[in-house]
C-alpha cells in the first residue's frame, strides 16, 4: 500500500477498538502499511466536518464506531456526499444483537468510553505492578492501592499481577532479615497493607523446587529449615509492627488469595 492511503478512525470514545480492527485488516494488505489517523471523542457535527474536510483531500477510508444514531446518520450522509467510503464497525453487530436477542441498544457513547477507561486503568495498574515489584522503588508503597509484604516465594509477584488485572495498583515488598524494611512501609494506613505467610514445610518444598529449576544445590541456605524459620519469624515481627492483616497462602490458589485480600481490604476500610 502507498503510505498516502489513509484510514481515518472516528469514534465517540477513545477509538482504540476501531483502530485495532483497522490494523488487523491492514495486515492482510502488504504487511499493513497504511496511515491510520485516530479522531477520538467525536461529539457533534462540527467534529465530523473536520474529519470530512481532510478525508476528501486524498484516497482515504473512514472507519468509525459511533453509537448515537443522529451522529452516525450525519457521518454517513456527509461521507456519501463527498464520495468518501465510510465503514460502520459497530452497527452490523448491534443489529444482530437487537434482532437475535430482542434487545434495544442504549445508544450511549459513555458506555464505550467506560470500557476504554477501564482498559487504560488496567494497563496503568499492570505497569505499576511491574515498576514496583519486589521492593524496587519504595516510593511505590505510598502510591499503591495495595501493598503486599512477605518472605520470598509467597506469591507476591503473581498476586500483584492478578490484582493489577482487576485495576488495583499493587506494590510488593520482600521481607529479608538482613535488609531493613523501607520506612514507607510504616507510613501507610494498615488498611492498604496485607502480610503473606506460609508454613515452613510448604516454603521448604517450594524453595527446594525453585533451586532445582535453577540448577542449584537443594541444600543451599535459601531452602534450609533454619533459614526459613528465621525469615518467617522476622516477617511476623515486621507484620505485627505494621499492624496489617495476614493471610496464610500455604495451600491457596492465586485467585483464592486475591479474593481474600480484596475482602480484607474492603472490611478494613469500612471499619477503619
Amino acid at each position: 500500500m502507498d503510505m498516502k492511503e489513509v484510514v481515518y478512525v472516528v469514534s465517540d470514545s477513545v477509538g482504540e477498538t476501531a483502530e485495532f480492527v483497522v490494523k488487523a485488516v491492514a495486515t492482510q494488505f502488504n504487511g499493513g502499511q497504511v496511515d491510520i489517523r485516530r479522531n477520538s471523542y467525536v461529539e457533534d457535527e462540527e467534529d465530523i466536518e473536520d474529519v470530512i474536510l481532510v478525508a476528501k483531500q486524498g484516497r482515504s477510508i473512514i472507519a468509525y464506531t459511533i453509537v448515537v444514531p443522529a451522529l452516525k446518520a450525519y457521518l454517513d450522509k456527509r461521507a456519501q456526499e463527498e464520495g468518501i467510503y465510510a465503514v460502520d464497525l459497530l452497527n452490523p453487530l448491534m443489529n444482530a444483537f437487537e434482532k437475535k436477542f430482542n434487545k434495544e441498544p442504549n445508544h450511549r457513547p459513555g458506555m464505550m468510553r467506560k470500557l476504554d477507561d477501564e482498559y487504560f486503568r488496567k494497563i496503568e495498574a499492570i505497569e505499576f505492578a511491574v515498576k514496583y515489584d519486589d521492593g524496587r522503588d519504595p516510593r511505590g508503597i505510598l502510591r499503591a492501592d495495595i501493598v503486599l509484604v512477605g518472605v520470598s516465594r509467597t506469591s507476591k509477584t503473581p498476586l500483584s499481577m492478578y490484582l493489577a488485572h482487576k485495576r488495583y495498583k499493587v506494590a510488593n515488598v520482600p521481607i529479608v532479615p538482613e535488609v531493613k524494611p523501607p520506612d514507607e512501609l510504616f507510613q501507610i494506613p494498615r488498611s492498604k497493607c496485607v502480610g503473606l505467610i506460609i508454613s515452613p514445610d510448604k516454603l521448604n518444598e517450594i524453595r527446594t523446587e525453585r533451586l532445582k529449576a535453577l540448577g542449584l544445590g537443594a541444600r543451599a541456605n535459601y531452602a534450609s529449615y533454619e533459614r526459613i524459620l528465621e525469615e518467617l519469624d522476622y516477617a511476623e515481627k515486621i507484620m505485627k509492627r505494621v499492624g496489617c492483616p495476614v493471610i496464610n497462602v500455604s495451600n491457596k490458589a492465586i485467585e483464592e488469595t486475591a479474593g481474600l485480600i480484596l475482602d480484607i481490604l474492603k472490611s478494613e476500610r469500612s471499619f477503619g
